[in-house]
């Protein structure tokens, strides 16, 4: 596999999109489950809101990857621009939660940003690495996806779960 061609990437973008709308699915049973506990705590809607950014993310840029004799300059700009828009709103979402005081610990917040942050802004580093040709191409996208689920997994648990304590 080369990281600047998507030959050889297409079992990694299959795999990534079915996980992804596997566990967007899970988020959704998870909210419907329990949706007024949900509601009733401060800030809890927004961190389900923010699950499903780079899941979506990740669905999406996967999907991108699969569409045939796509060029790599062009699939380097939509990269980009879902990344950028991803990572954007998922930062706009924590600084919201910051200022609305929704944290009941700073861990929380931590917890968050360690996740989050890392979920969506290396994707939005792989589309500008393989537009200017910096290294690292789209083995970007694979720390990128990994944090993707494990947020998920995490938030689903808090959701499903721990709410519930």
């Amino acid at each position: 596999m080369h990281a600047f061609a998507l030959d050889g990437w297409d079992n990694f973008f299959v795999a990534c999109a079915g996980a992804a709308a596997g566990l967007a699915g899970l988020l959704f049973v998870a909210l419907s489950i329990n949706l007024a506990k949900i509601l009733e705590i401060p800030g809890l809607a927004g961190r389900a809101g923010e699950t499903f950014i780079p899941l979506g993310m990740t669905l999406i840029v996967s999907l991108l990857g699969l569409v045939p004799g796509q060029g790599m300059r062009v699939f380097a700009a939509e990269i980009a621009a879902v990344g950028g828009v991803a990572w954007i709103v998922t930062t706009r979402t924590e600084i919201h939660a910051v200022r609305a005081r929704h944290y009941l610990k700073i861990s929380h917040l931590l917890t968050r940003i360690f996740v989050n942050q890392p979920a969506t802004f290396p994707v939005v580093v792989a589309g500008l690495s393989i537009a200017l040709g910096f290294p690292g191409g789209l083995y970007w996208l694979v720390p990128a996806f990994l944090l993707s689920f494990a947020g998920a997994m995490i938030n689903a648990w808090v959701l499903l779960v721990e709410i519930l304590r």
